[in-house]
């Protein structure tokens, strides 16, 4: 593509971009009143090689894309893929050891049933996810540092609940960059606001141009979009003017600064965005989908409607070369009401999920699309508040399916009563390995440098695990 079908709407752009830009445009001025070259500067300028063109990997991928559904404010395994008999029986007694001594055990009140060919537990609340159990890698020793939303959070994002690190998405991105130039590579649908924010999908030190673009969602039936993504006051070619002047300006800057990142980001961003316009709204808009796919996807009902756009709007995304897609349900914070609050909270994912899993199946993408289920912990076997679960860092399950893991098989376990990890235990800086590593990504040698050191998304730690490769 040549610099001229190139070009950039004003949309999202993190802080740092921003102050980069106006640097950009106010040193940019300086230099043409000084020099007297204003009439030259809508030629066309010479855009930067693509910094997010696709990169080989390390070694041969099982994975070329991610699409990970977030379940923020910390599922509850127990009610939903870690059934524990001994605490059914139990119910009603008081723990006599430990921090929560006294507390009173809460069996689940939801049935487990096995499912498929590999008899893996799941509970009745997730009927339509248990068909597709001979698909799915269950991952039942998970656990975490701290039992905190924001901070869980932020550690399950980026490695790290301490500091300001890059998302595994941006991570993901600056490794093998991406296969669509027309769409961002980078992807996060409904994020919440919430519990470490934009962290959650930032870039921190790695070049601008890897963070992720967030798309918001709305109830009802209203499209998905991103802000100033149609072209309210110019033309294509007007814009396209537009855009080369302030691109000049910003080039002027870039011969000039320190931080040649940061502007380069801008005008990749700029240029990214003036594509997106074409391309970003079909790929958003799914109120045109068939019957057979509304139905699938549960897009006609309440409450699976609003999650089964998102699933659906990432499948797309994953179809068209979007390299990481991360799709949000928020609401699982359950201290009390669990009964109903579960059985909302799960009736509005299970028909999604299960449509998106089927739908990636039959388009022949499951094999090459890896799918992540999970939360930031998962909740204690006793009650809180009678009818409730607590945090729980020390033991929760998360699943994977497709690209690349074994199918109907369940890797770790907790103890008897669901609160620890006691077997097969696999931190989130495992989990982080174990996704590049699934991607082509060697987690130890994908570094950047930044302040003298050589960082990385597992920091020192992390072993892939590689028992649930297929």
């Amino acid at each position: 593509m040549t610099p001229s079908d190139h070009g950039f709407c004003s949309n999202r752009i993190t802080t740092m971009s921003r102050r980069e830009m106006l640097k950009g445009v106010s040193c940019g001025f300086g230099m043409l009143a000084f020099a007297g070259i204003a009439q030259s500067v809508c030629a066309r300028h010479a855009t930067p090689p693509n910094p997010l063109a696709p990169k080989d990997p390390h070694f041969a991928p099982r994975a070329k894309t991610v699409i990970f559904l977030c379940m923020s404010g910390g599922p509850s395994h127990l009610d939903m893929f870690d059934y524990k008999p001994k605490l059914v029986a139990d119910d009603g007694k008081a723990l006599s050891t430990g921090r929560r001594r006294g507390a009173r055990l809460m069996g689940s009140p939801f049935k487990f049933t096995p499912r498929g060919e590999s008899g893996i537990q799941f509970s009745e609340l997730v009927p339509n996810i248990g068909s597709h159990a001979d698909k799915i890698t269950m991952l039942k020793g998970m656990h975490t540092d701290i039992p905190a939303h924001a901070q869980a959070q932020v550690q399950m994002h980026t490695g790290s609940f301490q500091f300001v690190r890059p998302s595994m998405g941006a991570w993901t991105l600056y490794g093998l960059g991406t296969e669509n130039e027309n769409l961002p590579g980078f992807v996060t649908i409904g994020p919440n606001r919430g519990n470490g924010g934009a962290q959650k999908y930032g870039s921190a030190f790695l070049p601008a141009v890897t963070q992720g673009t967030p798309i918001p969602v709305t109830n009802g039936n209203r499209p998905a979009t991103v802000e100033n993504l149609s072209r309210a006051r110019f033309s294509r070619s007007a814009q396209r003017k537009q855009i080369d002047l302030i691109q000049r300006l910003n080039e002027s800057a870039l011969r000039r600064s320190g931080d040649p990142d940061g502007i380069n980001g801008v005008i990749q961003s700029y240029e990214l965005a003036f594509r997106m316009q074409d391309t970003l709204p079909a790929v958003l808009d799914v109120g045109g989908a068939d019957a057979r796919t509304r139905e699938l996807y549960g897009l006609d009902e309440e409450p699976t409607a609003r999650f089964g756009r998102q699933c659906l709007m990432a499948r797309r995304m994953a179809e068209s070369g979007v390299r990481f897609i991360e799709v949000t349900a928020s609401g699982w914070d359950h201290h009390r009401n669990l009964r109903q609050s579960m059985l909302d909270s799960c009736t509005g994912i299970d028909k999604p999920i299960a449509g998106l899993l089927t739908d990636l199946e039959q388009r022949g993408m499951l094999d090459d699309t890896l799918v992540l289920y999970g939360g930031e912990f998962g909740r204690t076997p006793d009650a809180q508040n009678g009818d409730g679960r607590d945090h729980n860092a020390k033991g929760f399950t998360m699943w994977m399916a497709g690209g690349g893991v074994k199918g109907g098989f369940e890797y770790g376990a907790t103890d008897d009563y669901g609160a620890e990890a006691v077997d097969g235990r696999v931190h989130i800086h495992d989990w982080h390995a174990t996704i590049l590593h699934l991607l082509g990504l060697d987690h130890e040698r994908l570094t950047y440098n930044h302040a003298g050191r050589d960082f990385r998304l597992t920091d020192v730690h992390g072993n892939v695990v590689r028992d649930i490769l297929a």
